[in-house]
């Protein structure tokens, strides 16, 4: 091909390279469900120490020394608001469009009893030093002399959702391993060529892949991945896309062909012409779907998140009728209050918090073990109703390398017809050894396998689509 058919309005393109503002980097995937886990993970850590220092404290009454109330009060306050914020913002956020979900009932929970805890503590005659509190049914029956508190339970119900949001965006980031290890195989440096439009000398320079705009025109030399998505203007070669399909086989390519990024180059050298770059490749699209196919939730999860809708509401009438039932029998007001609160933190989803995302984690992590990349977690709830497996057969019942399984010498083949097999064999494996294909790379093994020696090789060339002489 000539020089003229790749000059056109390229030039002042290519000219203007390194003053233009490079094209956008191609997203990571799953780095907002990271920077989730990490946050979720911190509030954890300082949330469970105290968490558990207050249900401790709270439960034994023998650890309960004089003035654990206020260290237990005074503990639950990280609690209650930094390590809870995720599920106070999400409530809000919910409330303002009128809706409901069950960070709606956590909040109201960890809001409700520790509110009560605080005015127990200081006009409820909770904060008296020497107070005991045991485990009771009835709240007056044990604690007729002052109201209860329920730091404990406040705590308590941030530290088991905070530990099943973080199994869940633990186990979600994970899924996504294979596919970073995908995205991370890209070609990190591109050879940019430019044209010279007057004497149509080309030049080149080598630049980081992520600065190719489209139209820039960059080599690939054998060995070398294609630095992103474009179309052949010259030369020929069999690509490796086995990163993209699987398949083993390279791919011939020859002018006007499309090649994707982060595909191998095998023997010849291509000027290809970007055609998208940055967050449009191929590469970064299949990462943006798998990203947003592993943020979506599980149908349980859906599920749940509908009956909040009712759920709420029902639990707030309930324990609104609870406190008026009790002040309607007699009990007083602080043993109404008591019970009102006790409703709300009882009504909190401690379990479906962590029943879901530990199934996720156990499930998602026991896959990746076996070697199966699990999409998202609907996908995992619906392998309970397979019934069919589809296989792609490379790599998966096949080992993805091929191998010689028989020669047959075509009749007169050499221009005598005394050549066996074993002599057919050694010739051909003699010129395919200087070969990088894979069918080469069989017919070369399955001579070796067989103790034939390999003969020297002169004017060996490649023929495109062909195979090699010599």
């Amino acid at each position: 091909m000539s020089t003229d058919s790749v000059t056109h309005d390229h030039t002042a393109t290519a000219s203007s390279h390194g003053a233009s503002q490079a094209s956008a980097p191609t997203p990571q995937v799953g780095e907002g469900t990271r920077a989730h886990a990490t946050d979720l993970r911190r509030r954890l850590i300082v949330s469970a120490p105290l968490g558990i220092l207050a249900m401790l404290l709270s439960m034994v009454p023998a650890w309960q020394f004089t003035g654990w109330q206020w260290v237990v009060a005074a503990a639950s306050i990280p609690v209650v608001t930094w390590g809870a914020w995720p599920f106070h913002r999400a409530a809000f956020a919910a409330g303002r469009h009128g809706s409901t979900t069950m960070d709606t009932l956590v909040s109201l929970g960890v809001i409700s009893s520790t509110l009560w805890s605080w005015w127990a503590l200081l006009w409820g005659g909770a904060g008296m030093l020497g107070m005991r509190m045991q485990m009771s049914l009835i709240p007056r029956a044990a604690h007729a002399g002052h109201a209860e508190i329920y730091f404990e339970g406040a705590c308590m119900i941030v530290v088991f959702l905070l530990t099943g949001r973080y199994l869940e965006a633990r186990a979600r980031y994970r899924a996504g391993d294979a596919l970073r290890s995908l995205l991370r195989m890209g070609a990190k440096e591109a050879t940019l060529v430019t044209v010279d439009p007057a004497t149509g000398e080309r030049s080149e320079q080598v630049v980081p892949a992520s600065s190719l705009q489209v139209g820039d025109l960059f080599a690939v030399r054998p060995g070398e991945k294609v630095a992103t998505d474009g179309i052949i203007v010259e030369g020929s070669s069999a690509l490796d896309t086995s990163l993209l399909t699987g398949e083993s086989v390279p791919v011939d390519a020859a002018p006007g062909d499309a090649v994707t990024g982060a595909t191998v180059n095998t023997w010849g050298s291509l000027l290809v012409r970007a055609t998208r770059v940055g967050s449009d490749t191929t590469l970064a699209q299949i990462g943006r779907m798998v990203a947003e196919a592993q943020a979506g939730k599980a149908p349980v999860q859906r599920l749940a998140d509908q009956i909040s809708g009712v759920f709420v509401p029902i639990v707030i009438v309930v324990s609104l009728l609870t406190l008026g039932g009790w002040l309607l029998a007699g009990g007083g007001v602080q043993a109404a209050f008591t019970a009102a609160v006790a409703v709300l933190v009882v009504a909190c989803p401690c379990a479906l918090g962590l029943a879901t995302p530990t199934a996720i984690l156990v499930g998602s992590g026991r896959a990746s073990q076996l070697g199966i990349l699990i999409k998202n977690a609907e996908i995992l709830e619906q392998t309970r109703s397979i019934d069919t497996m589809l296989l792609d057969k490379t790599g998966t019942v096949t080992t993805g390398v091929m191998s010689l399984e028989s020669v047959a010498v075509a009749p007169g083949a050499g221009g005598s017809p005394e050549v066996d097999e074993a002599s057919a064999l050694s010739l051909a494996a003699s010129v395919e050894s200087l070969s990088e294909h894979p069918v080469a790379r069989a017919i070369t093994s399955g001579a070796a396998d067989r103790g034939l020696s390999l003969e020297p090789v002169t004017a060996f060339a490649n023929q495109p689509g062909l195979g090699v002489v010599g």
